[in-house]
């Protein structure tokens, strides 16, 4: 396998904008490694920022932290998912850094005083991006997605280079996915070929072929359908991919393979390998199945401020979803906004959850309203689980109700805080970058024996990713541990808070780390697992029904 060249997959997206491009890229990347084949899958996005960091979660979605600490798009959480790998910085760039990367080299004299140009300057950094991580890995097939729908300008660079790439490293080389819409008309009662027609002609006038249409629409495609698309973009009736909407994600990959698109990857670029089984996501499959019948609902309380947009917390919502599938339960996720809501009004709409999830954030608004969530939760013996911030509110909850510091809090939220129990390390609060200031990506946590964190995860020592720059205050460690707060995981030697729990409750813990990005379909994270676990007893005690946990 080594003496083969690596081949080049590039997936783009037609017509519309939020088709399912990543879920496309990350399912062929599963079918691909289900016929033994190492797979890297990267994403191309068009945008200027230097990377998603800094960013509005209302208007990009969440901020993926990969192991090596990378601020990434929320596209490479869905790459990890599907192929069960853990990537890279190398697996996500943006025209911004792009741009940035060039433009330094420029500073530096490095081009020898040349008139710097998109072309070839720009496309040929994107070009080096494509080759570095075929380079770095032991990577059979590399899959990149490029951002943004054809016709879009901030995305031409990139098709252009994907264009030159072939050319470079040969046909047989390279393989383009185009993903596209095919549109239920309403009216006409009839799906529409026309959308997809001109999208493949934008591709082609700028000098791509398109080698697989895969058409994302409501329904399955006819044969009809299928054909004149075949004749109107120019490839085989087979090279002509129906990927209808389904009911979930993690079903996209088995809708792929019986349509065959890994056989006809593999056909095309002369892979080795035969079908593959797909194992444990077959499993997956099936329990998904299972669970539309009669499968019990645990509710669960998400309080945050991003309400409005999912995607801010999508990883949240799929490491529940995972350890729902663990525990034969369908999650039901209860939005709470937290934002100008009183103690009362909290303790009514948390009456009836199974369980409340504080994730991570930043800033002051909503701060109260998760600090009243938490209060309920604590006090009513609801399952608890805070990531991040939510670990920031469950310990200022705990320090003002509980360890007498009235008005403790984080400086975060408020400087002037007598009781500053979340603060800056010392040697944090002279750096004025909002990212020098951050612990980003992996970090050894060690757990302490005796507690509900070390039982989860089963092990002394585990390794997670953070994503944060405030922490919880050593001076008021003792203050708190001896008015019942548990410190179950710290960092180095006990130096840094990673992890408190409350024991006598049902669930309650909180870590510092975000346990979500490491959540996997088939391998629940351990809190979210014992969180989930933990709100179906509550759920049953209330209805009286039992379920068999555990995936097969």
């Amino acid at each position: 396998m080594s003496a083969r060249p690596t081949k080049y997959v590039f997936v783009t997206g037609g017509v519309v904008s939020a088709l399912g491009k990543g879920i496309v890229a990350a399912s062929l990347g599963r079918l691909l490694k289900a016929r033994g084949l190492n797979v890297q899958v990267q994403k191309f996005d068009p945008y200027l920022n230097i990377d998603p960091g800094t960013m509005s979660p209302f208007q990009h979605g969440e901020v993926f932290v990969t192991e090596d600490g990378k601020e990434t798009d929320l596209d490479i959480g869905h790459y990890e998912r599907f192929i069960d790998e853990n990537l890279t910085g190398a697996s996500s760039h943006t025209a911004g850094a792009i741009w940035d990367a060039v433009l330094r080299r420029e500073r530096k004299g490095e081009y020898l005083g040349a008139t710097i140009q998109v072309i070839p300057h720009i496309t040929n950094e994107i070009k080096s991006r494509i080759r570095r991580i075929a380079e770095t890995t032991p990577a059979d097939v590399v899959i990149s997605e490029i951002g943004g729908t054809v016709g879009d300008i901030e995305s031409l660079p990139f098709l252009e280079a994907i264009r030159q790439f072939r050319r470079e490293v040969g046909p047989e080389n390279v393989l383009y996915l185009h993903v596209t819409l095919v549109p239920f008309i309403e009216a006409a009662g009839e799906l529409k070929t026309k959308p997809t027609q001109h999208s493949v002609n934008e591709l082609r006038r700028i000098g791509i072929h398109p080698d697989i249409v895969v058409c994302r629409s409501k329904e399955q495609l006819s044969d009809d359908i299928r054909e004149k698309i075949a004749l109107f973009a120019d490839v085989d009736r087979r090279a002509v991919i129906a990927c209808p909407d389904v009911r979930d994600v993690y079903l996209v990959p088995l809708v792929l393979q019986e349509e065959g698109l890994d056989r006809l990857v593999c056909d095309q670029l002369d892979l080795p390998g035969e079908a593959g089984h797909l194992g444990e996501w077959a499993d997956l499959t099936e329990r998904i199945a299972e669970m539309e019948h009669g499968a019990p609902e645990v509710t669960i309380a998400l309080v945050g401020k991003y309400i409005k947009l999912q995607d801010a917390y999508l990883s949240v919502h799929e490491a529940l979803k995972h350890a729902g599938l663990f525990h034969g339960c369908q999650v039901k996720v209860r939005w709470v906004d937290s934002e100008g809501t009183s103690l009362e009004e909290a303790r009514r709409e948390l009456a009836a959850i199974d369980g409340v999830l504080v994730p991570g954030g930043f800033g002051s608004r909503g701060w109260e309203g998760k600090i009243l969530a938490c209060r309920v939760a604590r006090e009513e013996q609801i399952p608890y689980l805070g990531i991040c911030l939510g670990m920031h509110v469950a310990v200022s909850e705990f320090a003002r109700h509980v360890a007498g510091l009235e008005g403790a809090n984080s400086t975060e939220m408020d400087p002037e805080t007598p009781y500053p129990v979340i603060d800056l390390l010392p040697e944090q609060k002279a750096v004025e970058d909002l990212g020098g200031t951050m612990r980003l990506g992996r970090r050894a946590v060690d757990l302490a024996e005796g507690t509900r964190t070390r039982d989860a995860y089963d092990e002394a020592v585990i390794h997670e990713r953070h994503r944060h720059r405030y922490e919880v205050n050593n001076l008021y460690r003792e203050r708190l541990a001896e008015a019942g707060l548990v410190i179950s995981g710290t960092f180095e030697e006990g130096r840094l808070v990673e992890v408190v729990e409350l024991p006598g409750h049902p669930w309650f813990v909180a870590s510092q780390y975000h346990p979500e990005f490491k959540s996997r379909p088939t391998r629940p994270a351990p809190l979210f697992r014992e969180f989930v676990g933990a709100a179906l007893a509550r759920a049953q005690a209330r209805t009286g029904a039992t379920v068999t946990a555990g995936l097969s």
